[in-house]
């Protein structure tokens, strides 16, 4: 088996086995402690997993069931490709990263992250900027935290991710569903999620770590 450890997440210590295959087809899904945390880990043969759409779906699919997994925990997520040559090094990064998991980990506590996009028609003329600030006040007044919009196509006219707590996502989806039946005449309403909380942690790790 091989000893390298591709690495999901980071969460409060506790031993955890899932039959999810992960990057690279690798399973089981287990954990890998030190002190008070748990790395989400599984067996990989590479250092440098390839990004194709299976693996990074892979990827998200393992955090997805860590955060739901038995009534649910908190997760915060390592970027796509993670990959360290034993236990031993990962411990290492673990270590002298503690402080940030530690603060991280407080910092989205019972959290969720979704997901929302309005799209338009082509060529539609809307007054975007009304929809961005009705719609975004709406949602503000159902989520802790938003990002910035991620306006990548002319068609989008909102586009953000919103940090929930866990026990607000049925409000937060009745808010986007009465946003759909207000909006759906002229405008598509995505709605995704939940997801671990990607763009509300930030915590980089060098290649020295590995």
């Amino acid at each position: 088996m091989s000893s390298n450890l591709y690495t999901y997440g980071v969460i409060e210590k506790e031993s955890i086995e899932l039959d999810e295959r992960g990057v690279d087809g690798g399973t089981p899904i287990r954990t890998v402690d030190y002190r008070t945390l748990s790395a989400v880990v599984s067996d990989i043969d590479t250092m440098e997993p390839e990004r194709t759409d299976e693996n990074a779906r892979a990827h998200d699919e393992v955090l997805r069931e860590v955060l739901l997994y038995d009534g649910g925990r908190t997760i915060v997520p390592m970027q796509f490709g993670m990959t360290f040559k034993s236990g031993r090094t990962l411990k290492s990064v673990l270590r002298g990263g503690r402080r940030a998991f530690r603060q991280a980990l407080n910092d989205v506590d019972g959290m969720i992250e979704l997901g929302v996009k309005l799209v338009a028609d082509e060529g539609a003329d809307l007054d975007r900027e009304a929809i961005r600030e009705d719609v975004g006040g709406r949602l503000a007044e159902v989520s802790a935290r938003e990002t910035d919009d991620d306006l990548y196509s002319d068609r989008l006219v909102l586009n953000r991710a919103y940090l929930v707590e866990r026990d607000g996502e049925e409000a937060f989806g009745d808010a986007v569903e009465a946003i759909r039946e207000d909006y759906g005449e002229t405008l598509r309403v995505q709605y995704n999620g939940p997801w671990a909380p990607y763009n509300f942690v930030d915590i980089e790790i060098g290649a020295q770590g590995r």
